[in-house]
């Protein structure tokens, strides 16, 4: 079965009001988001991994080839509008939207907020096969990141979200199952750096697993 391409940009209240899987707040420090990348007191400090090109029958790749395209970089924009969280990454020219803070999706309005900023409802995770990722605040403010291990058997039990100071970057490995930046501010920026192919592997929750993940927002 071929997976449709997820439509990123969306009314929100074109969603169905499923349950929600509370994904654990943890602190990231330098121990807790080892295996999944590293924190990054200065973007030059970390080279971005680029991942060979897999070979497509039993010859291999040769080795001085297959992962020279490099990466891009651009400024990656959370930005809330009332209840909704959009993202907009100038790196690969995308925008999104990364979830909602109300319970229902009908609920949620992107001209005044209806609730307090507790959680964000995500809806969507995806990985990049190709390459790792920097993500480095701009303004030094906290801000949130879902993350889960590599592996395509992908449940919501081993997703977690990193809560940072915004006094470092967080970089994650390549298939590392990650989201968009949640800001805890009305809006903050990011460079971000990633892969050049910026091949990008797509878990819709709703249809996968019947819910959606609440990440929470507050500090741990």
């Amino acid at each position: 079965m071929t997976a449709k391409a997820p439509q990123y940009l969306f009314d929100p209240a074109d969603k169905p009001a499923l349950p929600l899987h509370e994904v654990p707040l943890v602190v990231a420090t330098d121990d807790s988001v080892r295996g999944y990348g590293c924190l990054v007191e200065d973007p030059d400090d970390i080279d971005i991994e680029i991942v060979r090109w897999p070979a497509t029958g039993w010859r291999q790749v040769d080795e001085d080839t297959g992962d020279e395209a490099g990466w891009v970089e651009g400024i990656f924009h959370g930005e809330w509008q009332g209840d909704v969280l959009f993202g907009r990454n100038e790196a690969v020219s995308g925008h999104y939207v990364l979830g909602w803070t109300t319970t229902d999706p009908a609920a949620a309005s992107t001209d005044t907020a209806s609730t307090q900023r507790e959680r964000v409802v995500l809806w969507h995770l995806n990985y990049h096969p190709d390459g790792g990722q920097l993500f480095f605040p701009k303004d030094n403010n906290p801000f949130v990141v879902p993350v889960a291990l590599p592996g395509d058997d992908l449940t919501p039990q081993q997703v977690i979200a990193f809560w940072c100071d915004g006094s470092r970057g967080l970089y994650i490995h390549p298939g590392v199952w990650h989201d968009g930046i949640f800001p805890i501010a009305d809006r903050q920026r990011f460079l971000d750096r990633q892969g050049r192919v910026h091949a990008r592997v797509s878990c819709d929750l709703a249809s996968e697993f019947g819910l959606y993940l609440s990440v929470p927002m507050a500090s741990p």
